[in-house]
Parts: C-alpha cells; structure tokens; sequence
C-alpha cells in the first residue's frame, strides 16, 4: 500500500493540470451560446455608454457598476431587486431592459464580471471583451485558483503550438493580459484560470 500512495498522488497532480486545461475549454462549449449572448450585448451597451459590471457577493446578490466618464468613473452597489438600480440607469441614460437583462444572463452562468480592456498589439491600441466566471466545483485540493477569465477579440489571435496567446504577428512572444497567460479555446476567444476575478 506504501508504494501505491506516491503514484496515486501523481496520477491525482496529473489528472489534475491536464483537468485544467480541459474544463474551461468545455465550460465555454457547454454555455457558448449564453457565453457568447453576453458578449454581444455588453459589446453593444458599452458602445453607447462605458461601463462594467459584476457581482461583488458570492450569492450573486450584489450588483457592482462603475460608470466611466472622460473625467470620472462612479461605482455603485445595488441589491439584486433594489428599485434604485433602474433610477440610476435612468440617470445616466442606459438602455434599462438590456442592462437588466445582461444582469439576468450573467447570474445565470456565475459571471462575476465584465469589462471592456485596453491592450496594445504592435504599439496599437486595441480592445478586448473580458468576463470572469466563478464556476461551481473549480479550485480543488491542488488549486487556489478560482475563476475562469474568458477574452473575446474582435479579430482571430495568433497562438504558439501549445495553445498559448502570442504577443503579434512575429509570434515571438508570449502575450500576457493583466499578468496572466492566456490559452486559445477558438481564433477569437481565450482562456485562463486566476486567482482574482478582474
């Protein structure tokens, strides 16, 4: 039994690192079409007015804004059926029903957050869509990573043989987005798994 237990754990730390580069690759195929839904809609409402939005509990009862002007960003907190949610949307004249229901679609699949980033390719400015999932059952004995972070571009990206993001067209380095190392799901979306949600 003694020498059972030393292949056991390898097998277990194994499993594991291949594990996870499966289950987000997975996770996106399985809710690609809510996944990609988001994308769409926050793409179309941040044109109209810059914003991000979350959730900053862990029930998915606390909406989390921040509003971004030229001077200001102001951040509000709302509970998930405060009617002062709507007032503020009005305020700054968001589209209320297709915030509210890319609130409902981000609940639905445990996005914590969304947010429009800034990224430089060859010295160019460009801008990506990242959302955040706290996926149910992820972060195990071997991990205290918790959160997949998905990045969809507008165009396709270029990836190293092993599936790694790559800094541009010479495809000579590694592109890292906010530290991290991003790994291809398609030509436009990647993947990694984090510690912090954003």
């Amino acid at each position: 039994m003694k020498r059972l237990v030393p292949y056991i754990l390898l097998i277990a730390v194994f499993g594991t690192s291949c594990s996870s580069k499966i289950i987000p690759t997975r996770y996106y195929e399985e809710n690609k079409e809510v996944l990609d839904r988001i994308e769409e809609s926050y793409s179309k409402l941040y044109k109209q007015k810059a914003f991000t939005l979350g959730f900053s509990d862990k029930y998915f009862q606390t909406i989390s804004l921040e509003i971004i002007t030229d001077s200001l960003k102001y951040v509000y907190e709302f509970g998930l059926e405060e009617k002062r949610i709507k007032d503020t949307l009005l305020k700054y004249d968001f589209d209320v029903s297709g915030v509210t229901e890319l609130v409902r679609e981000m609940r639905s699949i445990r996005c914590t957050w969304i947010d429009n980033f800034d990224h430089y390719v060859d010295g160019k400015k460009k801008a990506l869509i990242f959302i955040s999932i706290k996926p149910v059952g992820l972060g195990g004995f071997f991990s205290k990573k918790k959160y997949y972070i998905l990045t969809y571009f507008s165009q396709p990206q270029y990836y190293d043989k092993d599936g790694r993001l790559l800094d541009n067209r010479k495809q000579r380095e590694l592109q890292k987005l906010n530290g991290e190392i991003f790994r291809r799901i398609n030509d436009k979306v990647c993947y990694t798994i984090s510690s912090n949600y954003r």
